[in-house]
């Protein structure tokens, strides 16, 4: 974008418009699982309940900030401000927490292996592409 030119990369928009409804899934998919029916819990797997009963109440703060953040960071690239960046950045550091930890502390490597690594590689790097794109889009200018 052209300094003073006043068009913003179509980029934005779609990106934008994707991310607050990838993060939102987030959300909806972090407050289902706080607010999980014991008879849901019961209808889990052996092994997917196993984590989900050992996880402690802290991971939940992780996991809040990565997916909150998450959305804030969407809607700041949609309103092109720049603090988009550093909330994306805030977002991630709270999902690799959260991702390092369930896998410190319940039994999530030895139910799943390194082939429940997949979904949170992709979590994480949708998160890296993400909070570049915003570090891209406001040194351009095209955040304020």
């Amino acid at each position: 974008m052209e300094p003073n030119s006043g068009k913003v990369p179509a980029s934005v928009w779609i990106v934008g418009g994707l991310a607050v409804v990838w993060n939102l899934l987030g959300v909806a998919a972090f407050a289902m699982q706080l607010a999980m029916p014991a008879e849901a819990l019961q209808a889990m797997p052996p092994e997917q309940r196993a984590i989900y009963e050992a996880t402690p109440g802290w991971i939940y703060l992780f996991y809040g900030v990565a997916t909150i953040g998450g959305v804030l960071g969407s809607l700041g690239l949609l309103l092109r401000r720049r603090w988009a960046a550093p909330v994306y950045l805030v977002a991630l550091i709270g999902l690799v927490l959260q991702v390092l930890a369930s896998y410190a502390v319940t039994p999530a490597w030895s139910a799943g292996g390194a082939a429940s690594l997949g979904f949170p590689v992709l979590l994480v790097a949708v998160a890296i592409a993400l909070w570049l794109f915003a570090r891209r889009m406001a040194a351009r200018g095209v955040l304020r």
